[in-house]
């Protein structure tokens, strides 16, 4: 017997999907966002920036969190925006209340930052972004492999 969908079948509104559910705690970004020092960072990314000057800023939290995410999955800008629009983990580990389809900025934000901040400051906060966030990489558990032979890979007749 074959199982088939057929494509005309298959409607966005019938998908199933977990976002009705909590988001899982063991999950990769739900850990960094744990971990990561945001209001440093956060400190670090405002003293490189004039407070009074130009219109509100994207949230500090989204611009760290997208940049360790372009740095982490080695994306191009419009790649990050994406990545960030398509994943409710990525949305929360940069802040985001709730999951939404909008891409939160547009991807010419990193050449903003970049104009704004200059290259030097700016390069020298994403190298601080990157290190940090390089440093908290969750320990791997060591598995230590027994190879010592159960009783039936002994061969009496040997």
């Amino acid at each position: 017997m074959i199982n088939y969908t057929p494509s005309n079948q298959l409607t966005l509104e019938g998908f199933k999907h977990p976002f009705y559910k909590q988001l899982k705690s063991n999950n990769r970004w739900v850990k960094m966002a744990e971990v990561i020092p945001w209001d440093e960072l956060a400190g670090i990314y405002s003293r490189n920036l004039d407070p009074g000057a130009g219109r509100l800023s994207v949230d500090v939290r989204m611009v760290i969190g997208a940049l360790i995410i372009k740095h982490k999955q080695k994306l191009s800008d419009r790649d990050t925006v994406d990545m960030i629009s398509e994943n409710v983990y990525m949305q929360y580990f940069c802040g985001l209340k709730g999951f939404q389809n909008e891409p939160p900025f547009d991807a010419s934000l990193f050449v903003d930052i970049r104009k704004r901040m200059g290259a030097d400051k700016f390069d020298q906060f994403n190298e601080t972004v990157i290190r940090r966030a390089e440093s908290l990489k969750p320990k791997r558990k060591r598995i230590i492999k027994d190879d010592t032979p159960d009783h039936d890979d002994i061969n009496d007749n040997a």
